[in-house]
Formats: structure tokens, C-alpha cells, sequence
């Protein structure tokens, strides 16, 4: 499978837009075996059931291909860019690289869709430069016409009933303003103020709040971690105070943090994190421990949401 970059970018992000499993393996075992022919890296990171349809199909040539079920890498989706694109793409510098990612798959909430469609929006500028090709999956049949929409803003190539075209509405600074959406927290939400004498006193709280609310042991350690990282963000960076939140919704724990601090940086908490460094782990951390995590940014403070399974 040919795939255009745009004028001067070598990286090229294509939506492919398909229409049952024949149209879905042919096109993504193309792209494989035009990888594989060509002696380039390549990855899948789909949904499990995808994974042995590609898998199945390409037989042996797949030997080479680094395989991930991205219901289990991809879960929250802010951990993809860092914890599967980037891993792969920045270990296997100095060639082309090609990358299947699909990270929105019917049965997806519609608390997780949001930063769905901004993981796809930013991952645009987190390779912008880079000699890779990111392919992103989108079942045109299961998914609801707005997601299939949001295909085509936050890709600048769609690739649809095997023909290839530039999307005339690409936007993804777009989408990313449109998701930076107030969070809204239910009225009967257990709330703490904290400050730097009070860090200890929070992340107590929301230990004994989670644990009535049936967090297991193993969960409470992440929420835990989390509580440090953003109570201690808030600290440093977000005015020196803030208030913690914790409920629970369906089968999860939620807890949130809002302090007056603004994230300039869209990509915060998605950059790799260096074995040998030292500090700007913590939103880096909360992404990969939690389920999902929301953010909402403005001028007057930002609030950070991560949602954890109770079990």
C-alpha cells in the first residue's frame, strides 16, 4: 500500500476507512508486506481479534512484525504515543518505519472517546518530522458517523474504498480545542483542599475513600501513585495548592485534581521518559498506571481526571 506524505513532511498519518473484515485485512496485510518486502520495522497495534485476523493472513510473514493488542497497551489512550508509537518508532532510528495503530474500536465509551480523538489529533505533532508512517483503522460499519468524521479532521490523508485523498477539513488544533472540555464532577463527590503540609493528609484520603468504595489492594497502590503525582504537581507547578476529588462511577474509582497551573505543552505526560531522567515524570506515571485519564486546561487552572478499576 502506497501511502502520500504531505509536501516536504515525511510523516504520513492515513485514516483507513473500511468496510468489513475482507477490506480490512487486505489493506493492512498490504501494508505490512509492503514493510516487510522493503526491509522496514513494522508494528500492529489493534484490538486483540484484529491482531489474528492480520496475523492469520500473513502467516509466516509475520514472523518479523512486532504484534500488540492495543485493548491492553491502548486502554487509556494517552499511553500510546509514549508507551507504543514512540517505543517502536525511536527503536528503530535511521529508516522508515511503519506503524499500525487502532485505537478507537466499537465499544469505546463516550467518556473515552474524547481522549481518543485527541490522542489521534496529537500524534501528529508528536512524529511531525519523522521518517514514519502511522496507519489508523476505522470500521466504517460499527462506528458512529461522527467518529468516522473526526477520521478525516485528525488525519490529513484518508484512505476510503481503496482510494487514496488529502482531507479537505483536517484540523486537528481543531479537535484538540474542541476536547479541551470542562469536567464535570457529580455533587456528591469527597473533596479535599491541599497543600504542601497536607500532601501526606490527601493521598490518605483518598486511599480510605477508594477502599470503602471496593478499590483492591493492587489498585489502591496506582491510585496511590497517582494521588502523589498530580497532588505533588499541583504543588510545584499549579500555584502551590489544590483540590482532590474522589467517586466512584460504574466499575471504577475516579480522582481529580484542579489547580491554578496551565498545561502549555499539548503532548505533557505522552513524552518517553529517559531511563536516566530526573524529574517531569509524574503526568508521564498517572498515564500509564490509570485506565483513562482526562485533562481540561484554561487560563484560570487546569484539572487532571484519572479513572482506575476498582479490581
Amino acid at each position: 500500500m502506497t501511502t502520500a506524505a504531505l509536501p516536504g513532511e515525511p510523516f504520513v498519518h492515513p485514516a483507513l476507512i473500511y468496510r468489513g473484515d475482507r477490506e480490512y485485512v487486505e489493506a493492512t496485510t498490504r501494508f505490512v508486506s509492503d514493510g516487510v518486502a522493503a526491509g522496514e520495522p513494522v508494528a500492529v497495534a489493534v484490538p486483540g481479534p484484529r491482531l489474528d485476523l492480520i496475523r492469520g493472513e500473513l502467516g509466516p510473514l509475520g514472523t518479523g512484525v512486532r504484534w500488540i493488542d492495543m485493548t491492553r497497551a491502548g486502554r487509556n489512550p494517552g499511553r500510546i504515543i509514549p508507551s507504543v508509537l514512540r517505543a517502536f518508532a525511536d527503536a528503530h532510528r535511521g529508516g522508515h518505519v511503519r506503524i499500525i495503530g487502532e485505537p478507537i474500536w466499537d465499544g469505546r465509551t463516550a467518556v473515552e472517546y474524547p481522549a481518543c480523538v485527541q490522542h489521534e489529533a496529537l500524534i501528529n505533532t508528536a512524529f511531525g518530522g519523522r521518517d514514519v508512517t502511522i496507519l489508523c483503522p476505522y470500521d466504517a460499519r460499527a462506528l458512529p458517523h461522527d467518529v468516522i468524521a473526526d477520521a478525516h479532521v485528525t488525519h490529513p490523508v484518508v484512505i476510503s474504498g481503496g482510494l487514496q485523498s488529502a482531507s479537505p477539513v483536517y484540523d486537528p488544533d481543531g479537535v484538540l480545542a474542541r476536547c479541551n472540555e470542562a469536567l464535570r464532577h457529580p455533587p456528591g463527590a469527597a473533596t479535599v483542599r491541599f497543600d504542601a503540609e497536607l500532601l501526606p493528609a490527601a493521598r490518605n484520603f483518598a486511599t480510605s475513600e477508594a477502599r470503602e468504595r471496593g478499590m483492591t489492594p493492587a489498585r489502591l497502590q496506582d491510585l496511590n501513585l497517582v494521588v502523589a503525582e498530580l497532588t505533588t504537581n499541583s504543588v510545584v507547578h499549579g500555584g502551590g495548592s489544590g483540590t482532590l476529588r474522589i467517586w466512584a462511577e460504574s466499575e471504577q474509582i475516579v480522582c481529580e485534581v484542579r489547580d491554578e497551573g496551565r498545561l502549555s505543552d499539548p503532548l505533557v505526560g505522552r513524552h518517553p521518559v529517559r531511563p536516566d531522567q530526573i524529574g517531569g515524570r509524574g503526568l508521564f506515571l498517572v498515564h500509564y498506571v490509570s485506565d483513562l485519564v482526562r485533562v481540561h486546561t484554561e487560563h484560570f487552572g487546569t484539572t487532571v481526571r484519572s479513572y482506575i478499576a476498582r479490581t
